[in-house]
């Protein structure tokens, strides 16, 4: 049984590296790559001293 559940725990982490994994490689986004959802044509900020 505990055999069982530590396969499932992997299984479902690999699952999960193998998504994030897909989704860097073969999505297209837009943005600084860090996957926030940030658009790089959006209003930049600007300090002003």
């Amino acid at each position: 049984m505990q055999e069982l559940i530590i396969f499932l725990v992997f299984a479902v982490a690999l699952g999960y590296l193998g998504s994030r994994a897909y989704k860097s490689f073969f999505k297209k986004q837009a943005g600084c790559g860090k996957g926030c959802g940030c658009t790089t044509d959006a209003k930049k900020s600007t300090l002003t001293t």
